[in-house]
């Protein structure tokens, strides 16, 4: 019998990866070698973010996509999606569409995955 925790990650999947009653979002991804695949994750784009330090409103933008590990694994992706810090080298890319069906494309800045879970947040800013 599975233990709470692998039955919480295999809900997290499902959550993720439903893209009819879920959370789901179809996303394009596409790693440093050039490689993409259709990867299922949820998506967020907002314009306002609150400043940490003064908690006052700001603008800015603030976008990030959630993946479940296997969903990752599925598309074909053996390593987890990262931040490049050299700006010389070619970053991992995220594409997805908002709600009215607009495209956006950013690249990753920073990744936090969560081990327990089995899942992935990367932390995007827009890319051209």
């Amino acid at each position: 019998m599975p233990g709470l925790r692998d039955i919480a990650s295999a809900d997290l999947a499902k959550i993720l990866g439903d893209t009819s009653t879920g959370f789901g979002r179809n996303t394009q991804v596409t790693n440093p070698s050039g490689v993409s695949a259709p990867v299922v994750g949820f998506s967020t784009d907002v314009s306002t973010a609150i400043d940490p330090d003064t908690g006052m409103l700001i603008s800015g933008r603030t976008a990030s996509v959630a993946f479940h590990f296997s969903a990752l694994r599925l598309a074909g992706f053996i390593d987890n999606p990262r931040g490049v810090a050299d700006n010389k080298s070619r970053p991992w890319v995220v594409e997805f569409n908002d709600i009215e069906g607009n495209p956006h494309k950013f690249k990753v800045f920073r990744s936090n995955p969560d081990r327990a879970a089995g899942m992935i947040t990367l932390e995007l800013e827009a890319y051209k």
